[in-house]
């Protein structure tokens, strides 16, 4: 019984916390600069948490290039520069990563 209500207090503070928001602005303005930077915040969490999955291995930081992870983030960070194409980025990310891990083990 306690994980119901648990998860029923947790979808409603979820829920109520996204509701004050929305009835915020429907009664004010955002100022253009808090809309600037609001835009940035997607990709300032999604770099978060990418960096953590590349970066960090079995507790620690690896910056060597026997770390498939970042060569493979390396090749997809390329191909997003070049053609600012979600699926095809994703898809050299993983196959990259993929190649990788079954030439290095």
């Amino acid at each position: 019984m306690k994980i119901w209500l648990i998860l029923l207090l947790g979808g409603l503070a979820t829920y109520l916390t996204r509701l004050s928001m929305i009835l915020l602005f429907t009664h004010w303005q955002i100022p253009p600069w808090l809309g600037r930077a609001l835009r940035l915040v997607p990709a300032a969490v999604f770099s978060a948490i990418i960096a953590q999955e590349v970066f960090i291995q079995n507790g620690g930081i690896n910056l060597s290039f026997h770390n498939e992870r970042i060569l493979a983030a390396l090749a997809a960070t390329l191909i997003a520069w070049r053609t600012k194409h979600i699926l095809l980025t994703l898809g050299v990310g993983m196959a990259t990563l993929w190649a990788l891990q079954a030439f290095f083990h």
